[in-house]
Protein backbone atom coordinates (compact mmCIF):
# COMPACT_ATOMS: atom_id res chain seq x y z
CA UNK A 1 0.00 0.00 0.00
CA UNK A 2 1.26 4.01 -0.86
CA UNK A 3 3.46 4.67 2.33
CA UNK A 4 1.80 8.33 2.74
CA UNK A 5 -1.90 6.86 2.63
CA UNK A 6 -0.76 4.81 5.29
CA UNK A 7 1.21 7.77 7.39
CA UNK A 8 -1.48 10.05 7.08
CA UNK A 9 -4.09 7.77 7.99
CA UNK A 10 -2.45 6.17 11.04
CA UNK A 11 -1.74 9.80 12.41
CA UNK A 12 -5.42 11.62 11.75
CA UNK A 13 -6.80 8.11 13.22
CA UNK A 14 -5.79 8.65 16.88
CA UNK A 15 -5.97 12.20 16.82
CA UNK A 16 -10.05 12.11 15.93
CA UNK A 17 -10.59 9.19 18.49
CA UNK A 18 -8.81 11.84 20.89
CA UNK A 19 -11.15 14.61 20.04
CA UNK A 20 -14.59 12.74 19.87
CA UNK A 21 -15.93 13.19 22.98
CA UNK A 22 -16.41 9.51 23.85
CA UNK A 23 -17.48 8.91 27.70
CA UNK A 24 -14.69 8.29 30.33
CA UNK A 25 -12.13 9.49 27.93
CA UNK A 26 -9.86 12.95 27.47
CA UNK A 27 -11.88 14.81 24.33
CA UNK A 28 -11.83 18.44 23.21
CA UNK A 29 -14.36 19.38 25.73
CA UNK A 30 -13.11 17.40 29.01
CA UNK A 31 -9.41 16.56 30.57
CA UNK A 32 -8.56 14.63 33.18
CA UNK A 33 -5.54 16.55 36.02
CA UNK A 34 -2.62 15.09 34.08
CA UNK A 35 -3.90 14.38 30.86
CA UNK A 36 -5.30 17.11 28.18
CA UNK A 37 -6.78 17.25 24.84
CA UNK A 38 -3.39 19.40 23.93
CA UNK A 39 -1.03 16.49 25.06
CA UNK A 40 -3.33 13.86 22.59
CA UNK A 41 -2.26 16.63 19.80
CA UNK A 42 1.38 16.85 20.69
CA UNK A 43 2.07 13.13 21.37
CA UNK A 44 0.53 12.39 18.23
CA UNK A 45 2.04 14.23 15.95
CA UNK A 46 5.45 14.14 17.37
CA UNK A 47 6.84 10.53 15.72
CA UNK A 48 5.52 11.06 12.25
CA UNK A 49 9.03 10.67 10.83
CA UNK A 50 9.16 7.11 13.12
CA UNK A 51 6.35 6.12 10.82
CA UNK A 52 7.71 6.93 7.80
CA UNK A 53 11.02 5.03 8.56
CA UNK A 54 8.62 2.23 9.26
CA UNK A 55 6.64 2.49 6.19
CA UNK A 56 10.38 2.17 4.55
CA UNK A 57 11.79 -0.55 6.68
CA UNK A 58 8.37 -2.67 5.62
CA UNK A 59 9.66 -2.20 2.01
CA UNK A 60 13.28 -3.44 2.65
CA UNK A 61 11.82 -6.44 4.10
CA UNK A 62 9.35 -6.75 1.19
CA UNK A 63 12.00 -6.71 -1.61
CA UNK A 64 14.50 -8.87 0.63
CA UNK A 65 16.77 -6.68 1.80
CA UNK A 66 15.72 -7.04 5.23
CA UNK A 67 14.80 -10.28 6.75
CA UNK A 68 11.40 -10.27 8.82
CA UNK A 69 13.53 -10.28 12.29
CA UNK A 70 15.94 -7.11 11.23
CA UNK A 71 12.75 -5.14 11.51
CA UNK A 72 13.30 -3.67 14.67
CA UNK A 73 10.22 -3.11 16.41
CA UNK A 74 10.84 -2.89 19.58
CA UNK A 75 13.33 0.03 18.74
CA UNK A 76 11.03 2.09 16.38
CA UNK A 77 8.41 1.55 19.45
CA UNK A 78 11.21 2.74 21.77
CA UNK A 79 12.12 5.80 19.58
CA UNK A 80 8.52 7.73 19.23
CA UNK A 81 7.60 7.25 22.43
CA UNK A 82 11.11 9.17 23.16
CA UNK A 83 9.60 11.65 20.58
CA UNK A 84 6.15 11.82 21.77
CA UNK A 85 7.41 12.31 25.31
CA UNK A 86 9.83 15.24 24.32
CA UNK A 87 7.28 17.11 23.17
CA UNK A 88 4.66 16.66 26.39
CA UNK A 89 4.99 15.75 29.68
CA UNK A 90 2.11 13.11 30.35
CA UNK A 91 1.82 9.68 28.64
CA UNK A 92 -1.06 10.02 25.85
CA UNK A 93 -0.56 7.36 23.24
CA UNK A 94 2.08 4.41 24.78
CA UNK A 95 -0.69 2.16 23.62
CA UNK A 96 -1.23 3.78 20.51
CA UNK A 97 2.18 3.81 19.51
CA UNK A 98 2.48 -0.41 20.72
CA UNK A 99 -0.30 -1.04 18.35
CA UNK A 100 0.55 1.41 15.17
CA UNK A 101 4.21 0.25 14.95
CA UNK A 102 3.52 -3.20 13.57
CA UNK A 103 0.77 -2.85 12.19
CA UNK A 104 1.92 0.22 9.65
CA UNK A 105 4.78 -1.63 8.72
CA UNK A 106 2.98 -4.59 7.57
CA UNK A 107 0.69 -2.43 5.44
CA UNK A 108 3.58 -1.08 4.00
CA UNK A 109 4.21 -4.37 2.88
CA UNK A 110 0.59 -5.67 1.93
CA UNK A 111 -1.46 -4.77 -1.27
CA UNK A 112 -4.46 -4.36 0.75
CA UNK A 113 -5.49 -3.81 3.83
CA UNK A 114 -6.72 -7.06 5.06
CA UNK A 115 -3.52 -9.05 3.40
CA UNK A 116 -1.62 -6.76 7.01
CA UNK A 117 -3.46 -9.01 9.56
CA UNK A 118 -0.99 -11.90 8.94
CA UNK A 119 1.59 -10.09 8.23
CA UNK A 120 1.59 -8.51 11.28
CA UNK A 121 1.81 -11.84 12.84
CA UNK A 122 4.75 -13.04 10.81
CA UNK A 123 6.28 -10.07 12.13
CA UNK A 124 5.98 -10.50 15.85
CA UNK A 125 6.68 -14.03 15.58
CA UNK A 126 10.01 -13.34 14.29
CA UNK A 127 10.68 -10.73 16.55
CA UNK A 128 13.81 -10.87 18.55
CA UNK A 129 14.81 -10.65 22.76
CA UNK A 130 16.22 -7.44 21.43
CA UNK A 131 12.92 -6.59 20.27
CA UNK A 132 11.92 -6.92 23.20
CA UNK A 133 14.29 -5.27 25.77
CA UNK A 134 13.66 -2.53 23.57
CA UNK A 135 9.98 -2.36 24.19
CA UNK A 136 10.84 -2.52 27.75
CA UNK A 137 13.08 1.17 27.80
CA UNK A 138 9.63 2.62 26.03
CA UNK A 139 7.51 0.96 28.72
CA UNK A 140 9.83 2.79 31.33
CA UNK A 141 10.19 6.24 29.09
CA UNK A 142 6.45 6.41 28.95
CA UNK A 143 5.66 5.14 32.46
CA UNK A 144 2.15 4.03 32.12
CA UNK A 145 -0.14 3.51 34.84
CA UNK A 146 -1.40 0.20 36.57
CA UNK A 147 1.98 -1.71 35.51
CA UNK A 148 2.00 -4.63 37.79
CA UNK A 149 5.60 -5.04 40.30
CA UNK A 150 6.90 -8.43 41.43
CA UNK A 151 5.58 -10.13 38.18
CA UNK A 152 8.13 -12.14 36.17
CA UNK A 153 9.90 -10.27 33.75
CA UNK A 154 9.01 -7.12 35.67
CA UNK A 155 9.70 -3.90 33.52
CA UNK A 156 11.21 -2.02 36.60
CA UNK A 157 13.51 -4.63 37.90
CA UNK A 158 16.84 -4.28 37.63
CA UNK A 159 17.76 -7.47 36.73
CA UNK A 160 14.89 -8.01 34.18
CA UNK A 161 17.25 -7.44 31.03
CA UNK A 162 19.33 -10.23 31.76
CA UNK A 163 16.08 -12.45 32.53
CA UNK A 164 14.72 -11.91 29.01
CA UNK A 165 17.84 -12.70 27.43
CA UNK A 166 18.87 -15.39 29.72
CA UNK A 167 15.37 -16.99 28.57
CA UNK A 168 15.04 -15.51 24.69
CA UNK A 169 11.67 -13.36 25.52
CA UNK A 170 10.89 -12.18 21.91
CA UNK A 171 7.59 -10.26 21.55
CA UNK A 172 5.41 -13.03 20.59
CA UNK A 173 6.59 -15.16 23.60
CA UNK A 174 6.26 -11.47 26.11
CA UNK A 175 2.38 -10.82 24.45
CA UNK A 176 1.51 -14.95 25.12
CA UNK A 177 2.20 -13.86 28.92
CA UNK A 178 0.70 -11.02 29.08
CA UNK A 179 -2.36 -11.47 26.60
CA UNK A 180 -4.36 -11.61 29.92
CA UNK A 181 -3.55 -8.54 31.42
CA UNK A 182 -3.33 -5.91 28.40
CA UNK A 183 -5.79 -6.18 24.91
CA UNK A 184 -2.76 -4.81 23.13
CA UNK A 185 -0.82 -8.10 24.02
CA UNK A 186 -3.55 -9.97 22.09
CA UNK A 187 -4.21 -8.18 18.92
CA UNK A 188 -0.64 -8.36 18.55
CA UNK A 189 -0.81 -12.21 18.80
CA UNK A 190 -4.10 -12.73 16.57
CA UNK A 191 -3.54 -10.15 13.98
CA UNK A 192 -5.49 -7.56 15.02
CA UNK A 193 -9.15 -9.15 15.14
CA UNK A 194 -10.82 -6.60 17.54
CA UNK A 195 -9.18 -3.61 15.56
CA UNK A 196 -9.94 -5.00 12.28
CA UNK A 197 -13.43 -6.32 13.88
CA UNK A 198 -14.23 -2.48 15.07
CA UNK A 199 -13.33 -1.08 11.83
CA UNK A 200 -15.66 -2.94 9.94
CA UNK A 201 -18.86 -1.82 12.49
CA UNK A 202 -17.66 1.53 11.95
CA UNK A 203 -18.02 1.53 8.21
CA UNK A 204 -21.64 -0.32 9.50
CA UNK A 205 -22.82 2.41 11.71
CA UNK A 206 -21.20 5.32 9.86
CA UNK A 207 -23.82 4.97 6.98
CA UNK A 208 -26.13 6.51 8.80
CA UNK A 209 -24.43 8.47 11.47
CA UNK A 210 -22.39 11.58 11.91
CA UNK A 211 -19.03 10.69 13.16
CA UNK A 212 -19.30 11.26 16.29
CA UNK A 213 -22.33 9.77 16.93
CA UNK A 214 -21.25 6.76 15.19
CA UNK A 215 -18.22 6.49 16.98
CA UNK A 216 -19.40 7.26 20.58
CA UNK A 217 -21.77 4.43 19.48
CA UNK A 218 -19.68 1.79 18.42
CA UNK A 219 -17.65 2.75 21.45
CA UNK A 220 -20.07 2.11 23.88
CA UNK A 221 -20.57 -1.83 21.91
CA UNK A 222 -17.14 -2.33 22.68
CA UNK A 223 -17.71 -1.43 26.85
CA UNK A 224 -20.76 -3.31 26.94
CA UNK A 225 -18.78 -6.40 25.49
CA UNK A 226 -14.75 -6.58 26.92
CA UNK A 227 -13.94 -5.23 30.36
CA UNK A 228 -11.36 -2.91 29.58
CA UNK A 229 -7.96 -3.91 30.89
CA UNK A 230 -6.48 -0.46 31.31
CA UNK A 231 -9.41 -0.36 34.23
CA UNK A 232 -8.77 -4.07 35.20
CA UNK A 233 -4.99 -2.46 36.33
CA UNK A 234 -6.07 0.44 37.83
CA UNK A 235 -8.82 -0.19 39.64
CA UNK A 236 -9.66 -4.05 39.98
CA UNK A 237 -11.95 -6.63 37.71
CA UNK A 238 -14.94 -5.35 39.60
CA UNK A 239 -15.24 -2.39 38.44
CA UNK A 240 -14.02 -2.94 35.03
CA UNK A 241 -17.32 -5.57 35.02
CA UNK A 242 -19.14 -2.62 36.86
CA UNK A 243 -18.25 -0.30 33.75
CA UNK A 244 -18.93 -3.08 31.19
CA UNK A 245 -22.73 -3.52 32.65
CA UNK A 246 -23.64 0.27 32.85
CA UNK A 247 -22.50 0.63 29.38
CA UNK A 248 -24.68 -2.46 28.44
CA UNK A 249 -27.47 -0.58 29.93
CA UNK A 250 -26.75 2.22 28.04
CA UNK A 251 -27.31 0.64 24.58
CA UNK A 252 -30.21 -1.12 26.24
CA UNK A 253 -32.09 2.91 27.87
CA UNK A 254 -31.25 1.85 30.92
CA UNK A 255 -28.60 5.14 31.28
CA UNK A 256 -27.81 8.09 29.29
CA UNK A 257 -24.87 8.90 27.58
CA UNK A 258 -24.36 11.86 30.49
CA UNK A 259 -25.06 9.66 32.99
CA UNK A 260 -22.44 7.00 31.92
CA UNK A 261 -20.15 9.63 31.75
CA UNK A 262 -20.29 11.17 34.95
CA UNK A 263 -20.26 7.48 36.30
CA UNK A 264 -16.98 6.89 34.47
CA UNK A 265 -15.76 10.04 35.93
CA UNK A 266 -16.86 10.06 39.41
CA UNK A 267 -13.50 8.29 40.81
CA UNK A 268 -11.13 10.59 38.47
CA UNK A 269 -8.96 8.52 35.82
CA UNK A 270 -9.52 5.08 37.79
CA UNK A 271 -12.49 4.30 35.22
CA UNK A 272 -11.00 5.55 32.11
CA UNK A 273 -11.47 2.88 29.08
CA UNK A 274 -8.22 3.19 27.61
CA UNK A 275 -6.86 0.43 26.52
CA UNK A 276 -10.60 0.39 24.34
CA UNK A 277 -9.92 3.56 23.16
CA UNK A 278 -6.49 2.57 21.77
CA UNK A 279 -8.42 0.12 19.85
CA UNK A 280 -10.76 2.74 18.43
CA UNK A 281 -7.72 4.81 17.65
CA UNK A 282 -6.24 2.19 15.42
CA UNK A 283 -9.64 1.05 13.93
CA UNK A 284 -10.23 4.99 12.99
CA UNK A 285 -7.21 4.73 10.88
CA UNK A 286 -8.13 1.65 9.32
CA UNK A 287 -11.65 3.06 8.42
CA UNK A 288 -9.45 5.82 6.82
CA UNK A 289 -7.20 4.02 4.93
CA UNK A 290 -10.00 2.25 3.93
CA UNK A 291 -11.51 5.81 2.01
CA UNK A 292 -13.67 7.08 4.56
CA UNK A 293 -14.48 10.63 3.73
CA UNK A 294 -15.60 13.68 6.18
CA UNK A 295 -19.52 14.65 4.83
CA UNK A 296 -21.46 17.33 6.95
CA UNK A 297 -24.75 17.45 6.62
CA UNK A 298 -25.87 21.20 7.05
CA UNK A 299 -27.75 21.96 9.67
CA UNK A 300 -32.08 22.88 8.57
Amino acid sequence: MERWRIIKAFTLGPLLEAAIPKPGNVSRFKDFDDLTFYHFLFGNTAFIDILHETTKIGRLIKNGTYRLSEAGIGELIKRAVQNSKAYQDSNPNFGVITLEIPLVMALSMSKHIYEAREIVRRLIDESTVRDTMEFYGAIRTANPKGVKSGVRYDVYSENVFEELFRDRINLKKLAEMSCGRELIFCEWLNGYELSYKTFIRLKEVLQGRGIEEGVCYVFIELLSEIPDTLIVRKAGADEAELVRKNAEAVLKGGMSLEEFDAFLREKGDLRNPGSIADIMAISLSLLILDGYRLRITPRP
